[in-house]
């Protein structure tokens, strides 16, 4: 056990002014002369002050007995002048007391300690970090009789650790997101308040665009775009420049000159650099000299080989100028900074170019339909490197009727958005032949297929294209809805009752797989009844999984709106965050119902006669919706496809006339013969009725049906 408290005097360790003066503890003698080689204590105590190492001896009260040479060099007292004193005493500074308190604890104990303290010593500019060991000094009989201080600048390591730190941690924090501005934000605080008290990040204009910038250095006086700044003083009162602000600097300032020579610099202000900048920026001057800045570091920041912009760094609190590590540092993580601005950069061009691409490829607002009411959504991901394959399309069809269309590419990009173009165009194209949805996803799936072969056979890296799909067909005449998917999410269809449900389609395999069949379902839909589809971006996410979003739809759905727009407005609102890791596209549509007021059907009985009956009936329907003046192109293709059925096809024979912005006159049998248009020579007698019916409508055409076929002709009405 060691002894605490006081000691006994036997027990009294001499010191050595004791010895070598006759004085007790408590004088303070000048230091004494070098001793006799037969005085031991005063060769220990002579040989103590003269030690390299920064080191003091303290009494039990905490006084200072004895210093080395070293220590008096560091505190700038001589130890005379400290001899008696306290470590709070010799310097004021919060760590003094700390380091009494610990030499307290030495002495009540018995045991070493060491503690880390900064310290702002007396005649230096900045603060030193110190290791401070406290050893406890015994006495003949083991008591502790006092402490031996000794301390290590530890200075430069500790600022190489922070350092490392810093750039540790700008690894980490800058570049989170493919934001630009976000990323240079990013970087100013990762230097405020840890190196630099201000700090601004500057870029070109040209870089806005997503070109790289001219090469070589930029002419004078150069203009820069002000993306982040931060500042010790909260508010960054000391910026003369707001962010999105396009400012000049002229040659003479830092950041000019730092992208004029292409090197970063290191510049103490100056009273004669002070007034050139008045000259030529003196809102920037007067702000400098209002929070006394002292000491600037401009970096130009390059990645790539392409200058950005540049990175300023400067301080007015702290009194210590920036050094040639302060400004190797601001080079590394301003280095980082650039690789992580010039990604976001890119990412911002090439997204650009798919949104635009994207964009073309999209349907735009569609015409009106005498079949649905639409309204439609596309959201691209905000939380993807570029827009994904989503689409939506609406197409009319013959006989009024309206196909419906949603899909959804995989992948995102470029590659991504190519794909979907192709597959929308092929989804026109093969939903203006009539086929039914099964077929014509089949007939998609085939595409997909081939396009998958051509890109392996490319060598394209991203070549696989996989995709899903939703086609529907509704008819406004019978309200028969005819849906088939790909893989794709279930409709929803909210009924005009409020009441909502997902419809039991059959799913199919995603486009591409080949092989497997895919299935048709349908319905009768009342009017009024509104079909939701869309792609899973809507409702399966990470805030929610596939059920909850489903859930949710339902919900929203369910709810009373003004009008399908809104609705449109709440189901986005409900189910998406604000940053959406997943394209979106949602395709809302109202049926409507044509009555007996926009049409009129006859059964043709399979006889010669019956051409000029159906020619009679039709103008008879067309005197009653006031179409007089549309009789004679009306008989005329009546009676050409009439005959056509009558000559070519099989019983039974309909004709059926629609009235909606234009006039449709449709002719169905039982045959699935389609014609085909031909040009008829001098000679024949027959031949020319479908290239009449061509030249006389809009348009023409053929569809399959269960039974048979039914053939098409529009007939413009804006004449009549």
């Amino acid at each position: 056990m060691t002894r605490s408290g006081p000691v006994e005097d036997d027990d009294r360790v001499p010191w050595p002014e004791d010895s070598a003066a006759g004085k007790g503890p408590d004088a303070s003698p000048a230091r004494p002369s070098p001793p006799s080689e037969d005085d031991d204590e005063a060769l220990v105590g002579w040989a103590f002050a003269q030690s390299p190492a920064t080191a003091a001896l303290y009494d039990t009260r905490l006084r200072l007995r004895l210093a080395t040479v070293r220590m008096e060099q560091v505190i700038g007292r001589p130890e005379k002048a400290m001899r008696g004193l306290r470590v709070s005493e010799i310097l004021v500074d919060p760590q003094s007391e700390l380091t009494e308190q610990h030499m307290r604890r030495v002495l009540a104990s018995g045991e070493e300690e060491q503690l880390q303290v900064t310290l702002r010593l007396p005649g230096h500019d900045r603060e030193s970090v110190w290791t401070i060991s406290l050893v406890p000094v015994r006495g003949r009989g083991g008591a502790v009789r006092g402490v031996l201080l000794s301390a290590q600048d530890v200075t430069a390591e500790h600022l190489a650790r922070e350092r490392l730190v810093l750039v540790n941690e700008a690894s980490l924090r800058i570049g989170t997101t493919l934001d630009l501005a976000r990323s240079a934000q990013e970087l100013t605080d990762v230097a405020v308040p840890q190196l630099a008290d201000f700090a601004t990040v500057d870029l070109l204009p040209s870089i806005e665009g997503g070109e790289d910038p001219r090469a070589g250095p930029p002419g004078m006086p150069v203009k820069l775009r002000r993306v982040a700044s931060r500042s010790v003083l909260e508010g960054s009162p000391e910026a003369v420049v707001a962010h999105g602000a396009l400012a000049t600097y002229p040659e003479a300032s830092p950041a000019a000159e730092c992208l004029a020579t292409g090197r970063p610099l290191l510049r103490k202000v100056t009273p004669d650099a002070l007034t050139a900048w008045e000259r030529d920026a003196p809102e920037r001057a007067a702000r400098v000299r209002k929070y006394g800045f002292h000491s600037v570091l401009a970096i130009p920041m390059r990645a790539r080989g392409i200058t950005l912009g540049v990175v300023t760094f400067s301080r007015h609190r702290r009194p210590e100028p920036f050094e040639r590590d302060d400004l190797l540092l601001a080079e590394e993580i301003t280095a980082r900074a650039a690789v992580c601005i010039d990604n976001a950069r890119r990412y911002s061009r090439e997204r650009r170019t798919s949104l635009a691409l994207q964009s073309s490829l999209l349907p735009g607002r569609p015409p009106r339909q005498a079949a649905v009411e639409i309204a439609s959504r596309y959201l691209p991901a905000s939380a993807r490197p570029g827009v994904g394959g989503d689409w939506f399309d609406v197409i009319p069809l013959s006989g009024a009727r309206v196909a419906l269309v949603v899909g959804d590419v995989v992948g995102h990009g470029i590659q991504a958005s190519a794909a979907m173009g192709r597959l929308r165009t092929a989804v026109r194209t093969l939903a203006d032949v009539d086929l039914r949805p099964d077929e014509l996803l089949t007939h998609l799936d085939d595409l997909v297929i081939h396009l998958s072969a051509e890109a392996d056979s490319a060598q394209v890296p991203s070549g696989d294209i996989g995709a899903t799909c939703l086609y529907a067909v509704y008819d406004p005449v019978s309200r028969r809805c005819t849906l088939a998917r790909a893989g794709h999410p279930v409709p929803a269809l909210a009924t005009p009752d409020g009441a909502v449900e997902f419809l039991d389609v059959p799913a199919g395999p995603p486009l591409g797989v080949g092989g497997l069949p895919f299935e048709t379902a349908e319905l009768e839909l009342a009017e009024g009844s509104v079909l939701t589809l869309y792609t899973n971006g809507l409702v399966d996410s990470r805030e929610q999984g596939a059920d909850e979003g489903l859930q949710t739809l339902r919900e929203v759905l369910a709810r009373p709106a003004t009008s399908l727009e809104n609705s449109c407005d709440a189901v986005l609102e409900a189910l998406l965050p604000d940053r959406p890791a997943d394209d979106v596209a949602l395709l809302m549509a109202r049926t409507r119902a044509l009555d007996t007021a926009h049409v009129a059907t006859w059964d043709v009985p399979a006889e010669a006669s019956a051409v000029a009956r159906a020619r009679k009936e039709a103008c008879l329907q067309l005197d009653a919706w006031g179409l007089d003046e549309a009789a004679f192109v009306t008989e005329l293709v009546v009676s050409e496809l009439v005959t056509n059925a009558l000559r070519y096809g099989d019983a039974p024979i309909r004709l059926r006339l629609i009235r909606d912005k234009n006039l449709i006159i449709e002719v169905s049998d039982g045959s699935s013969t389609a014609p085909h248009l031909r040009r008829a020579r001098s000679s024949d007698e027959g031949g020319r009725g479908l290239l009449l019916v061509a030249q006389l409508t809009q348009g023409w055409g053929t569809r399959q049906t269960y039974t048979g076929k039914t053939i098409w002709a529009e007939q413009s009405l804006t004449a009549v």
